[in-house]
Parts: structure tokens; sequence; C-alpha cells
């Protein structure tokens, strides 16, 4: 079992926008090497560079505004969601408590203004487009996309309830003690 100094070190280290930026780049280049092979691996690398670069730049940006919104730095907000996510691991902090408090009310308020629109448009892209390859005689890509359609969506059906159901939880647990309304 790791110590809690080994644990925050890596914490640590996967919240730097490089690696980030690194984890977008290995996993677009695996997967466009893995659909269309080594012949053109010199423009799935450059989009992968740039693909890489929008998503790191597009994270950074939503972590420098959902801190501004709840009253911290910027690279306090994965710490804060990582014990939101972590079964409910309360600051000693009351201001921290507050600022986790107010990030828990932002992504609750975020996940039912957009769950109308986002769930049906994820599952439209991942379950439409196999129907397009269908469509266009290739077969095997289609059923390589719906079956990655499917658990993909499964998975963020999952992800998404666990999710509302760790922050409703932790966001009574800290009203509870500190009286947060």
């Amino acid at each position: 079992m790791r110590s809690k100094e080994q644990h925050g070190r890596e914490d640590r280290w996967q919240d730097r926008w490089w690696a980030m930026g690194l984890l977008v780049l290995v996993v677009w280049v695996g997967i466009q090497l893995a659909f269309y092979g080594w012949s053109g691996w010199p423009g799935i690398l450059v989009g992968g560079f740039v693909y890489a670069g929008l998503m790191t730049s597009i994270l950074m940006w939503r972590r420098r505004r959902d801190a501004r919104a709840v009253g911290t730095e910027a690279a306090r907000v994965p710490e804060l969601e990582r014990r939101i996510a972590r079964n409910g691991e309360l600051p000693d902090d009351p201001a921290e408590q507050a600022a986790m408090v107010r990030l828990i009310r932002r992504r609750e308020e975020k996940l039912r203004r957009n769950r109308w629109w986002a769930l049906p448009f994820l599952g439209l892209l991942f379950l439409g487009m196999p129907v397009l390859w269908f469509a266009a005689g290739n077969v095997p890509i289609g059923l390589w996309g719906l079956g990655f359609g499917v658990g993909f969506m499964g998975w963020i059906i999952w992800l998404n309830r666990r999710f509302e159901r760790r922050m409703a939880a932790m966001r009574r647990r800290i009203e509870g003690v500190g009286g947060y309304a």
C-alpha cells in the first residue's frame, strides 16, 4: 500500500498540463494507428499534436474558470475533484470545504443543464458513425465502431450516475458538518 506522501506526488504529476497533453497524444496516436496502420504515421502524429494541444488548452481553460467560480486556485481544482470522487474525503480547512461545496454545486448544475443534449449527442456520434460505416460498405470498421460505441455509452452513463451520487453524498456530508447552505 502506498503512503499518502507517494499518493500526493502521483496526483500532482497527473494534474500537470504536459501530462494531460501527453496522455491525449498517446491515446490519439494509438487509436489512429490501430485504425489506419503505419502508412500515414506522419500525418497521424501531426494530428495528434494538434489534438493534444487543443484538448490540453480546453482542459486548462476549464480548470481556471472553475477555480475563479469557486474561489480557489486553479491548481487546487483537481485535488478537490479527487476528494469528491474518493468516497468523501473532507478537507480540514473550512475555506476548502466551502470551495468544495461551491464546486459540487457548480458540477451538479452543469450536469443538470447539459444532460438533455449531451447524452443524445454522444449517442448519435458513437452509435450513428457505425451506421455510416455500414452504409459505406466498411463492415469491419462499422462493427468495431458499434462495439466501441455501445461500450462507451454504457460506461459514460454509469460514470455520470456514479459521479452524481458521490457529489450529492459529499455535499450532504459537508453541509451537515460545516453548515454551508
